[in-house]
């Protein structure tokens, strides 16, 4: 017996099933790739909040979701025995010019407000080793941001899954509750049953260096992120490609990324390249996840759109979805759901 079909074995398909699974529904998550074999296999990994300021309801969100995801992965690890690659350690960011130093200095204010005093954002020296090159001699630190390494992450949340009785299968037919959380594939076919534009593939490339500095905040500057993880490698990505003839071959793009990072943080400059990693990513015309009933089938589910903040919003994108899967009680924000983006 079946409760709960979850297609697709990304982060949104792996942590709905957890979150069903741990309420006592009996389920099966169906992919034919196997876990983390589409944009949940990536190599960067980057939890980043939102600035904090102009509050809403996603901003609410992905702050609960991360405040979520130490006590969550920790959970996954124990019951896995696998690391998640997940570390809590910091984001910094370069301030260039004084129009930037004020903003800063005033969202360190509104984050003491806004983030409960569960995380700071700081104005802080760049007298420092491990940080980027910064114009005005400031960089912005903020102690919200984390990390984890998503193939890690994924192989342990599926390893915690078996072992707590769910089923992950190839192929398999639909029992249950049936969720779509198929990624790139359901906005290809949304947009072509809508005719128009409901989400699209954003190909993104992203690498991984020989770099250890696993204890260290993570860098974003000039638009690259450096998220050094917690087995010694540093990833440098990720390009964010609306055209593209190849969705999983690597280019000059990332070779101008690289040169970036190495640019901004002198200490990479001579680290080998481990790995090169392209893909497509699921991004929803709202920009936001699209969770709920889905827009094709009134008695299925969706959960799609994790473009860039798959990872961060994970942990409360399963909960929420359980809520209503599992006890048919709405609690998903209004700009989350499919209409947002029909």
């Amino acid at each position: 017996m079946v409760d709960v079909t979850i297609r697709g074995a990304g982060v949104f398909g792996l942590t709905i099933a957890w979150n069903c699974l741990q309420r006592g529904a009996r389920v099966q998550v169906v992919d034919p790739n196997g876990p983390g074999s589409g944009a949940s296999g990536g190599v960067l990994g980057a939890l980043a909040p939102h600035v904090p300021e102009n509050w809403n309801e996603k901003k609410e969100f992905q702050f609960q979701s991360l405040l979520m995801a130490e006590p969550f992965w920790a959970r996954v690890e124990d019951i896995s025995g696998l690391s998640s690659g997940y570390g809590r350690t910091g984001r910094l960011q370069p301030i260039a010019d004084d129009r930037q130093l004020q903003q800063a200095q005033a969202r360190a204010a509104s984050a003491r407000d806004l983030w409960q005093g569960q995380a700071t954002w700081q104005v802080v020296p760049a007298d420092r080793d491990w940080a980027p090159a910064s114009p005005t001699g400031w960089l912005i630190h903020d102690t919200l941001t984390a990390r984890l390494h998503p193939r890690q992450a994924c192989r342990a949340l599926a390893s915690a899954l078996e072992r707590s009785g769910a089923q992950i299968l190839t192929d398999a037919p639909d029992r249950g509750a049936v969720v779509h959380a198929t990624g790139v594939h359901d906005l290809i076919r949304l947009s072509q049953h809508f005719g128009r534009t409901i989400g699209a593939p954003i190909k993104g490339q992203a690498a991984i260096l020989d770099h250890d500095a696993r204890t260290l905040p993570q860098i974003f500057a000039d638009t690259v992120h450096i998220v050094p993880h917690g087995d010694g490698t540093t990833a440098i990505g990720s390009t964010t490609e609306r055209d593209f003839t190849d969705p999983t071959t690597t280019d000059s793009q990332l070779d101008d990324l690289m040169t970036k990072a190495r640019q901004a943080v002198p200490a990479l400059a001579n680290a080998t390249v481990l790995n090169r990693w392209a893909g497509l990513r699921p991004r929803s015309r709202s920009r936001a996840p699209m969770l709920g009933n889905h827009p094709l089938h009134p008695n299925r589910f969706i959960a799609n759109g994790g473009f860039k903040i798959g990872f961060g919003m994970a942990p409360k994108i399963g909960e929420v979805m359980a809520d209503l899967i599992l006890e048919n009680r709405d609690t998903i924000p209004t700009s989350f759901r499919p209409e947002a983006s029909l």
